[in-house]
């Protein structure tokens, strides 16, 4: 089957994932904003990837937009963010976005990254706000994301994209 990775990355982590997507299955790579969806429709299978920003995967709304034009094929979504994998975390985000005529679709996550000097100064302004609230509470009741934004320094940069993260969305091409 012709296939197609899609991808839409502020910092880079969602990039690195579609990369290693199209070298694993051999699909051309291409970020969402470039793709027509006339383009799109010539694939059998497409892989759509984006970074969680607010509780949210902007890349997603490509989906919302097109999927009547998508009809018949094979869709597979990939998010990632800085917090590691939670049960909880995944439902609520999927719950709002994998509705109506999106709802089945599969969606799977990966971490990302965190480096608050490549960020753009509103996402590192609202970074900042988010932390001094955060470092209010005890850190015994943080939550994941809680403690993902607080075990980064200002002047440090988390990694922990991993290519393991797209086995299951792998078996389930």
């Amino acid at each position: 089957m012709k296939g197609i990775v899609l991808y839409k990355s502020k910092y880079g982590a969602t990039k690195k994932y579609a990369d290693w997507l199209a070298e694993k299955t051999g699909y051309p790579c291409m970020k969402v904003d470039e793709a027509s969806i006339k383009d799109v429709q010539n694939y059998d299978v497409i892989i759509l990837c984006g970074g969680v920003y607010a509780s949210g995967v902007p890349a997603f709304s490509f989906l919302k937009k097109h999927i009547d034009r998508l009809a018949g094929k094979k869709i597979l979504t990939f998010c990632c963010g800085a917090s590691p994998y939670d049960q909880k975390f995944f439902d609520e985000l999927t719950s709002k976005i994998f509705t109506d005529k999106l709802a089945g679709i599969p969606c799977f996550y990966g971490r990302g990254a965190f480096d608050m000097k490549n960020m753009t100064f509103k996402d590192r302004t609202l970074c900042k706000m988010l932390r001094k609230m955060v470092a209010k509470k005890d850190p015994s009741t943080y939550e994941v994301w809680e403690e993902a934004i607080m075990s980064v320094g200002e002047d440090e940069a988390g990694d922990w994209t991993d290519p393991k993260y797209l086995e299951p969305l792998l078996a389930a091409l």
